[in-house]
C-alpha cells in the first residue's frame, strides 16, 4: 500500500529521488468513484519513471471542478483508496484546481495525464517544461468517467426522492 504523505514529505521525497538520479511521475485527479480507467491511467503513468505520486483533489477542489454533488466520496476515502493500488508509491491530497503548484514545488521528471488529454492541453504543461520536467499521456483510450457511472447508477436504481 503506497504511503500517504503531507506536501513537506512530498518534496523531500522528490529531492531524494532527483539526487539518486531517479525520475519521480506525478498524477493527479479527482478520482470519485475509481474505475478502471483511473487504474490504466496510473498503471500507465507509473511505468514513466521510478516511483509514482498521485496528487488527489480535496473535496473542496472536487466541487470547484465538477459542481453540486461532487464528490461522491470523501477526500480520505479517495486518497485511500487510490493508495491501495500497487503502481502507486505516495498518494497526498492537494487543494487547488490544477497542479501547477506541486509542479513548481516537487520538480517531478514527469507530469503524467489521462487520454482525456494530448500532451498540449495538459493545464499545467508550462509549469512542467518550466521546471525541466516533461509531459506524458498516460492510460487506454478515454471510454470510462466517473460522471458516466454516476448516470448509469442512477439509470439503474433511479433518482432518490
Amino acid at each position: 500500500m503506497a504511503r500517504r504523505v503531507s506536501l513537506e514529505e512530498a518534496a523531500e521525497i522528490a529531492a531524494r529521488l532527483t539526487a539518486a538520479g531517479k525520475r519521480l511521475v506525478l498524477a493527479n485527479g479527482c478520482f470519485d468513484l475509481l474505475h478502471v480507467g483511473h487504474v490504466r491511467y496510473l498503471e500507465g503513468a507509473r511505468r514513466l519513471g521510478d516511483a509514482l505520486l498521485v496528487a488527489v483533489n480535496s473535496d473542496a477542489s472536487v466541487r470547484r471542478l465538477k459542481g453540486p454533488g461532487r464528490p461522491i466520496m470523501p477526500e480520505a476515502e479517495r486518497a485511500e483508496i487510490v493508495s491501495a493500488l500497487s503502481a502507486v508509491d505516495y498518494v497526498l491530497v492537494f487543494d487547488d484546481d490544477t497542479a501547477d503548484a506541486l509542479i513548481s514545488r516537487l520538480r517531478p521528471a514527469v507530469h503524467a495525464k489521462g487520454t482525456d488529454y494530448t500532451e498540449e492541453t495538459v493545464p499545467e504543461r508550462r509549469s512542467v517544461l518550466s521546471q525541466g520536467g516533461s509531459v506524458a499521456i498516460a492510460g487506454d483510450a478515454k471510454s470510462h468517467s466517473s460522471r458516466e457511472l454516476i448516470q448509469t447508477i442512477v439509470r439503474a436504481f433511479g433518482k432518490p426522492g
